[in-house]
């Protein structure tokens, strides 16, 4: 990307006052989001905000480093020091303002923690609502983008990293959008981050997991990613690993293009993941079997798919936002994806705290008594880890030829692949039930445990890739008769209705996708992607019961006795 001179020498001098100073942004003379954020001494709870603090409920991330060595535990020690910069980093992304002027402006603890749970002060899972008086909704392109800026001046713009996964969009002396590298913008803290990397790789005792760390330590400097997610497929046989680095796009809800800053620092359970690793050699077989047309599904995924279980010690950053991710598919990048495959992470620790802490207790209110024994952390820990598998399935080019899927769906794109991943996953464990593959349990756990799932997940939120998502797919399945509704206000699955269902929602799905339909996403999402009077009086029954949304963490080296 070439950029005018006078434009890198202003945003290398922002961004080093930033790191000398500790506060503002370097926005280039940009105000923030409010104006009174340096004349307000305090901010208050906004109307029936007080409810909402309790939504989380505290989790201790731990686990035994005791079978690790020395260097192994060196080794975390410094991956959660890299991982701190990412979280600093990603409040940058979020948040407009200041951060420790938005906190030191806040007495009462409680609210201190909500902000830092959310990042700012919008509640993620009430639809980026504001929960602090003072504040205006917040920006659909968080700070990757100038606040005064509209989609029709960015359209209309042409300047080089437009669209780039790793640029922050800014103005320059003359009012003109023009875009700075991540590598510039944030260069003195990843400055510290690659260090801290590259010290963790002098300890590493895979030589294949060193050259990763190397290698993702020379992307932070040179904001180019594909090299190191390469190198991070490439490696099998490490204990220790982290996914670290801008990652997800959901916090770009203007286009979906940016990517936010994020960390997990994992310790691989290879028991586990040997027991999972058989599921890969079915996938080409799934991805012929899909039902959708045959120019719907020609791509052919990396043979390279990997699925391992982990135990997580860290979030930070976007992964560390409100709701907790339990699963990831990575790298993101298609052409690693074709090339490659993808590796789908399991995180078993934070799924069985979800599982024990949330879904039970739903299940409990939500599903008929004689279905409940179908509930089970086998089908749960299915659905989730075949929900990542998905996400390599599919299609991630037009058919036409001419561009991605995400940039033809722009804003829409990843709460569509969220809807694809959860819809095709239940299709995944539907076919390998039926040749013996999955040997746990009956098909009706897994669309039991399924459905419980969407309340679970609807709770998230309209501004949730994955709340979107299940608001949907339960109205599809709504109007698909898929599930029955008694006069308790309790669910039951008819599992004929609900195959056929998830069919033909995967089809349309897949067509959308496939087709780049714009605005046969933006019509979907606006007649299905809405909860209704009657979901809504039964989720608040979920509330009355103090049944949490989601999970906090209590996290870092003092909880892993580091």
């Amino acid at each position: 990307m070439n950029f005018p001179k006078s434009t890198i020498l202003l945003s290398i001098f922002a961004v080093t006052s930033l790191s000398l100073t500790g506060c503002g942004d370097p926005d280039s003379g940009e105000a923030s989001l409010t104006d009174t954020e340096n004349q307000t001494t305090s901010y208050q709870l906004a109307d029936n905000a007080r409810q909402r603090l309790d939504i989380y409920t505290p989790v201790e991330l731990s686990a035994g480093l005791d079978h690790l060595s020395q260097q192994q535990q060196q080794m975390i020690s410094l991956l959660i020091d890299a991982s701190e910069i990412m979280d600093r980093l990603f409040w940058r992304q979020a948040y407009t303002g200041d951060k420790s002027v938005l906190l030191d402006a806040v007495e009462d603890p409680q609210i201190r923690r909500f902000i830092e749970i959310n990042y700012g002060p919008w509640d993620r899972l009430n639809n980026n609502k504001p929960f602090l008086t003072g504040f205006t909704d917040k920006p659909a392109g968080a700070n990757y983008y100038p606040t005064d800026m509209s989609k029709s001046e960015f359209e209309a713009a042409e300047f080089d990293g437009k669209t780039s996964l790793y640029t922050m969009v800014r103005r320059d002396e003359q009012g003109q959008l023009f875009s700075v590298p991540y590598s510039l913008y944030f260069a003195p803290e990843l400055a510290v981050a690659a260090k801290l990397l590259r010290d963790a790789a002098a300890l590493a005792e895979s030589e294949a997991f060193a050259t990763y760390l190397n290698m993702r330590a020379d992307a932070f400097e040179s904001n180019s990613y594909q090299a190191s997610d390469m190198a991070w497929m490439d490696m099998t046989d490490n204990e220790i690993d982290v996914v670290i680095g801008p990652i997800e796009t959901y916090e770009d809800q203007l286009y979906g293009y940016r990517a936010g800053f994020e960390s997990y620092v994992l310790i691989k359970d290879m028991a586990w993941s040997e027991k999972l690793d058989k599921y890969s050699q079915y996938l080409p077989m799934l991805q012929e079997e899909l039902p959708v047309a045959e120019a719907y599904k020609a791509e052919r995924p990396g043979s390279g798919a990997q699925l391992n279980a982990y135990d997580v010690v860290y979030y930070a950053g976007h992964s560390n936002a409100g709701s907790k991710t339990i699963a990831i598919n990575l790298p993101n990048d298609e052409q690693v994806q074709l090339e490659k495959g993808t590796r789908r992470l399991q995180l078993k620790n934070a799924m069985r705290a979800k599982f024990d802490q949330i879904l039970l207790p739903i299940s409990e209110q939500l599903i008929v008594p004689e279905q409940r024994q179908h509930i089970t952390f086998d089908a749960f820990f299915a659905n989730t880890m075949f929900h990542e598998v998905a996400h390599g399935l599919g299609i991630k080019n037009l058919v036409n030829g001419e561009g991605t899927v995400r940039e033809a769906l722009k804003e829409h794109a990843s709460a569509l692949e969220e809807g694809k991943a959860d819809i095709l996953g239940l299709y995944m464990v539907t076919q390998l039930l039926e040749i013996g593959a999955i040997e746990e349990g009956q098909l009706a756990d897994y669309y039991t445990t399924f459905l419980a799932g969407i309340f679970r997940s609807v709770r998230f939120g309209a501004a949730s890739a994955h709340g979107k998502a299940n608001m949907i797919r339960f109205n599809y399945f709504a109007e698909a008769g898929a599930f029955q509704r008694n006069d308790q206000g309790q669910y039951s699955v008819d599992m004929t209705r609900m195959r056929a269902a998830m069919n033909s929602l995967s089809e349309k799905i897949l067509t959308l996708q496939g087709d780049g339909d714009y605005e046969g996403v933006t019509e979907l999402f606006d007649t299905m992607g809405n909860v209704s009077p009657t979901l809504q009086a039964d989720l608040d029954k979920l509330t009355q019961a103090d049944i949490p949304v989601d999970i906090v963490f209590e996290q870092g080296k003092e909880q892993l006795g580091l």
